[in-house]
């Protein structure tokens, strides 16, 4: 009789007290993972449209570039000095 008690105490009580906080546990792990996710997710972004806007930048420097080796009307030089006054955008 006694291991029948504990058996009984077992399936009724144990069982579903461990698969409950188990549950939980589990829940609260995958909130934490698709937090971790979009995070991760935000700093790719962010990370991406840094270097975007750094490979505009120099592909103008490289168009201005190119546009000075091929404008033979205009004096290298001349050109050069006006690109060292003029601001970096």
């Amino acid at each position: 009789m006694n291991l029948n008690m504990i058996a009984f105490f077992t399936l009724v009580v144990v069982i579903p007290v461990v698969a409950g906080v188990g549950s939980d546990m589990f829940r609260r792990w995958l909130k934490h993972k698709e937090a971790m996710a979009q995070a991760l997710n935000a700093q790719t972004a962010e990370k991406a449209a840094q270097y975007a806007a750094q490979t505009e930048r120099l592909e103008q420097r490289v168009r201005v570039l190119e546009r000075i080796i091929t404008d033979r009307g205009m004096g290298l030089a001349e050109e050069i000095e006006t690109l060292r006054d003029a601001p970096l955008n």
